[in-house]
């Protein structure tokens, strides 16, 4: 994103704000009026206008992007985003595995953490549509990985398509450890792909226990498909960062909120 000396319209400035975050995850209002050549307050005004568009979340100083339809990260930008966080939200959700012999484990950066932590001292089974999972956990002498068959999205290196909700289908599987693009209390928990979607709601489904693992930037965030309620989950792992309020309001609606 370069600065021109013509004055840009609202409009304009928005799209490159767009493009901005996308490209690099998150942008900050200093550096955003510096190169736009406009007033701080100005691009707040201008991040506020995205976020009721559902395009960026607003944070203290800048934005991140949100994914949508017509937009998602990729597992390699997931891989350098939050990853403290998701360290300890993996680690909290792997110590709920209790008795569990069949684990599914969801596509995503988080998921494959979930994975490298499972334990490897005892038979355990791990259903999977991702291929980083399966690799991951190939090699461990007491786990059983199956990967889930389909088309391979490129950016996600995970199966879809009836092949793979078909295949998941077949199973009864002791605990689902399920991400998302968005999590809200209105809307459940939602997705941007329709395939991807599917395989969520099969996973759902097959799973006698379901265990959400997501950062604290994915509540409040809705996208286009939804997959399943709150009300369906055992329990929500995520980071202290989301306010203890806040994690009571989902609290109410069923499931164990766990804040690390």
């Amino acid at each position: 994103m370069t600065t021109t000396s013509t004055a840009k319209t609202a409009e304009e400035r928005q799209r490159e704000i767009v493009r901005a975050v996308r490209a690099a995850g998150s942008v900050d209002v200093n550096a955003l009026a510096a190169e736009l050549g406009v007033a701080k307050e100005t691009v707040r005004r201008d991040l506020r206008t995205l976020e009721e568009h559902g395009l960026v979340r607003r944070t203290h100083g800048g934005a991140y992007p949100v994914e949508s339809a017509g937009f998602e990260t990729t597992l390699a930008f997931r891989a350098t985003s939050q990853v403290p966080e998701k360290r300890r939200i993996a680690a909290a959700a792997a110590e709920l595995l209790g008795d569990a012999e069949t684990v599914f484990v969801d596509e995503g950066f988080t998921p494959q953490l979930i994975a490298e932590a499972l334990p490897r001292d005892r038979p355990l089974t791990v259903v999977t549509a991702s291929l980083p999972i399966a690799g991951t956990l190939a090699g461990a002498e007491d786990i059983s990985v199956l990967l889930l068959g389909g088309r391979v999205r490129p950016g996600t290196l995970a199966t879809v398509d009836h092949w793979t909700t078909k295949m998941l289908a077949g199973f009864v599987i002791d605990l689902a450890y399920i991400g998302a693009n968005g999590i809200s209390r209105e809307h459940g928990l939602t997705t941007p792909d329709p395939a991807v979607s599917e395989v969520k709601a099969q996973a759902i489904r097959s799973a006698r226990r379901i265990v959400f693992t997501g950062v604290h930037t994915k509540f409040g965030a809705v996208s286009f498909c939804r997959f399943a309620d709150v009300c369906d989950l055992e329990a929500i792992v995520t980071s202290s960062l989301l306010p203890a309020a806040e994690a009571h309001r989902y609290a109410l609606q069923g499931p164990q909120m766990i804040r690390v």
